[in-house]
């Protein structure tokens, strides 16, 4: 019987097997992220569609400010948009930001996606102005921003960190989202989604029992 963990050679290496296996599990993991992703956006992307062919405005059904009637646009503003510009600004960022997050599993998306959501959105029925209804996806946007960033330092993955590192570069500017700096814009759909994907990030952390020592 040998004494080297399964997958390790005498030197210490991973063996060719476990290489294979662990890149055939990235590439599998890839190919879902980009699927579960494409299938959010373009879920969005029809529901435009159906807005603008259809008589009445999905958009009614956003967040209203400290109005009970408002609470269930917490769920639905992330899938409306004023617009098809509106649309189109949120539709890359969150297609690369969510790809990014959905990297670790659907079930860690999907529960990630449920706490960004409801965080956006509490605090933006809680904070904004009530006479206006809010929608859009980019509590999303900042949120999976948050997730990415943060994830690294919670699970301490050198990918993690390294994709951390990566996206705060490249999208260091929208930081700036979460200040009242331009009129019509919600900055605190902003703020909230960046507080629920940091949050996401802490809840969803590998737990001690799933780090196994080599």
């Amino acid at each position: 019987m040998s004494d080297y963990p399964t997958g390790i050679t005498p030197s210490g290496r991973p063996s060719r097997e476990r290489l294979r296996r662990g890149a055939s599990s990235l590439v599998a993991g890839a190919l879902g992220a980009a699927l579960l992703v494409i299938l959010l956006v373009g879920s969005m992307w029809a529901i435009e569609i159906a807005d603008y062919v259809l008589p009445g405005s999905f958009d009614d059904n956003g967040i209203r400010a400290w109005n009970p009637d408002g609470l269930p646009g917490i769920v639905f503003a992330p899938f409306l948009h004023a617009d098809f510009g509106h649309l189109m600004a949120n539709s890359l960022p969150l297609l690369v930001l969510g790809f990014l997050a959905a990297l670790r599993g659907v079930g860690r998306f999907l529960a990630a996606s449920l706490i960004i959501i409801l965080v956006s959105g509490v605090g933006v029925w809680l904070t904004s102005d009530p006479r206006y209804v809010t929608v859009g996806a980019s509590g999303l946007v900042f949120g999976y921003f948050g997730l990415v960033v943060a994830r690294g330092l919670f699970d301490r993955r050198l990918l993690d960190i390294v994709i951390g590192i990566g996206v705060a570069i490249a999208y260091y500017s929208i930081i700036w989202g979460v200040l009242p700096t331009e009129a019509g814009v919600s900055w605190q759909g902003h703020l909230f989604g960046l507080v629920g994907g940091i949050l996401a990030a802490w809840v969803l952390r590998r737990k001690r029992s799933e780090i196994a020592p080599y």
